[in-house]
């Protein structure tokens, strides 16, 4: 479990293909805290460490993408010089600064529109028509891992967006601040919401 609050940003810094890919991710944790077999959500995906090394604030691990992880989650996010946004693990004590998140990706969206409103950036994320009903005004959502509040959610002929306002602080220690339109990011929908979304599936085939 993760709670979609970035502790560190990664660089995918090689790729190999070992059946699944094999990347191998830069970052400034302490290697000391972690352990092979952990879990680490990059941009979203929860993935296994199977190496590590480097030194306190230059580390780097390796995980495992499977092919299907690389089907479901962005386009290009699995290529060298890629940021990520790391989270580790939720340990037992940890505060829950964000909301529960798997790690799991339901969605690819895209980024319709980038503006500036005040000091914050707006982004308007279109969703694929599946995920729209699990998507609510003041619901909680996570894009590329970064936990965040849904501020308005709009229905029309081309589709569902809803809009995100992100802070100059989230802009600047995720990757969240780079985005711009047509840019693709993961999504998963709250927890509470991929429950409904099972009812809603299992409704419509009884």
């Amino acid at each position: 479990m993760f709670t979609g609050i970035i502790t560190a940003l990664g660089t995918i810094r090689e790729v190999r293909e070992s059946g699944d890919l094999r990347a191998v991710v830069a970052c400034s944790y302490d290697p000391a805290g972690i352990a092979i077999g952990a879990s680490i959500a990059c941009s979203g995906v929860c993935l296994t460490v199977v190496e590590r090394g480097g030194s306190a604030g230059d580390a780097w691990f390796a995980v495992d993408v499977s092919g299907e992880t690389v089907s479901r989650t962005a386009p290009g996010q699995w290529r060298a010089g890629r940021r990520l946004n790391l989270e580790q693990a939720l340990r037992l004590g940890d505060e829950l600064g964000g909301h529960i998140v798997t790690g799991h990706v339901d969605a690819v969206g895209t980024v319709a529109a980038r503006s500036e409103v005040g000091g914050s950036i707006r982004f308007d994320i279109a969703c694929p028509d599946a995920l729209a009903p699990f998507v609510a005004t003041k619901g909680s959502i996570t894009v590329d891992g970064v936990s965040l509040t849904v501020n308005e959610v709009t229905d029309g002929p081309d589709g569902t967006t809803f809009a995100l306002n992100i802070i100059p602080h989230t802009a600047e220690v995720t990757t969240l601040g780079t985005l711009g339109p047509g840019d693709a990011v993961n999504l998963e929908i709250d927890v509470l919401a991929r429950y409904l979304q099972r009812m809603e599936a299992l409704r419509k085939s009884a």
